[in-house]
């Protein structure tokens, strides 16, 4: 009888105090569900056990708790409840800007500053929102997305389907099977890449045909974004295209540093640009404008 009134304190506590949020055992859990899946690949678009990128991880861990979240990181980040840094309870999406323009991450928050995640590097890993090496300067916010304290699906609004970026790790590893490019077995140098990282051997191997190059610091910086401008230089150098015709792209000055690969790409009809007449020198590439030009490049 104790034990019972015990419980029946302990939930209406919790249901007063956190009303968006659900029973320590409905948390724990969900919490439960996510650890199950440490160490499983990062893939590309993945929603399954077979690999999963952050929101498809998301997506699927929330699902297995009765919980129906949206499927992209935007969408998600766009629905549930804003909740401050200070607030975090267990369960709570936490969103994380590692492409420099808007959020492009996500992970669930598992209580003592930490969240687990599935990162481009490791897979489902666990990680500090606050590490001051990475996560705690590209934090940008919080979500609670699910009500735990019954079944019904969270309500969330519908939103344009978030755009998917091709990250340097994802090109380098089509571009070392396109080309058949081996490493050798040697070991990366680049400080951000371990021997363990799922992309390792194909950034080492495009590293070394002169196709990828990291910065100062010696980073080759995996999960970052690639503009258009960049990627023409990557295709140009990685597949030694060769011939140029002037594109007149309005945003491609004369002097422009990416002008003479730009222009190639065009004279092989690998590029169009858009309808407004500019390229696009500055716009992050997109997964399915990455896969456009490896066809036009194949064909």
């Amino acid at each position: 009888m104790k034990r019972f009134l015990f419980l029946v304190l302990a939930s209406l506590l919790i249901s007063t105090s956190v009303p968006a949020m659900a029973s320590a055992n409905s948390s724990t859990s969900l919490i439960n569900t996510a650890r199950n899946y440490m160490g499983t690949p990062y893939s590309y678009g993945g929603t399954t056990p077979s690999g999963f990128d952050c929101s498809g991880y998301i997506q699927y861990v929330f699902n297995k708790a009765g919980q129906s979240v949206p499927r992209t990181t935007g969408q998600q980040y766009a629905s549930g409840k804003v909740v401050s840094k200070s607030n975090l309870q267990t369960g709570d999406l936490v969103f994380f800007n590692t492409s420099g323009s808007g959020v492009s991450h996500v992970g669930i928050y598992i209580g003592s500053s930490n969240f687990i995640h599935a990162s481009t590097s490791r897979g489902v890993m666990i990680s500090s929102i606050n590490d001051p090496y990475y996560w705690g300067s590209r934090y940008i916010g919080a979500r609670r997305v699910a009500n735990f304290t019954s079944s019904a699906v969270t309500q969330v609004s519908k939103q344009k389907a978030e755009v998917k970026y091709a990250t340097r790790a994802e090109i380098a590893e089509i571009l070392a099977e396109k080309l058949n490019l081996k490493n050798n077995g040697s070991e990366s140098a680049f400080t951000d890449v371990s021997s363990n990282h799922p992309n390792s051997a194909a950034i080492v191997s495009v590293a070394a045909a002169g196709i990828f190059t990291g910065n100062s610091l010696g980073e080759f910086n995996p999960d970052d974004y690639l503009t258009r401008a960049q990627l023409a230089k990557v295709l140009v150098e990685a597949f030694n295209l060769q011939g140029k015709t002037d594109s007149s792209f309005k945003d491609v000055s004369a002097t422009y540093w990416a002008k003479g690969y730009i222009n190639t790409l065009y004279y092989h009809n690998i590029t169009t640009g858009y309808g407004n007449g500019n390229f696009g020198i500055n716009d992050k590439v997109t997964a399915n404008q990455f896969k456009t030009f490896m066809n036009r490049i194949k064909n």
